[in-house]
């Protein structure tokens, strides 16, 4: 078993798309005209959910239950800590 993939839920599907191709070098697997995006790195894929579309879908509002935050994280590797310097400089 190993992981293939993960999504996230986004409210600005456009700013979303160029920080991860444009700044973290994901490439895009469909065309960014669907309502979900999917890119991919290093073999992974990354889904991009519009927040707006899932509403939509389901008819309901998209929250978090009580008491959840809908925190998360993303880790990615680096090679040196100079190279989180460079990136952060892009931003």
């Amino acid at each position: 078993m190993h992981l293939d993939g993960f999504g996230l839920f986004v409210e600005d599907m456009p700013k979303m798309i160029r920080f991860y191709r444009d700044v973290l070098g994901f490439k895009i697997k469909e065309a960014e005209t669907a309502g979900n995006v999917y890119l991919i790195k290093d073999d992974t894929l990354f889904m991009l959910y519009g927040r707006n579309n899932f509403e939509k879908m389901t008819s309901r509002k998209y929250e978090y239950i009580k008491g959840l935050n809908g925190h998360g994280e993303i880790a990615l590797y680096v090679d040196t800590f100079d190279e989180v310097d460079e990136k952060y400089k892009e931003l």
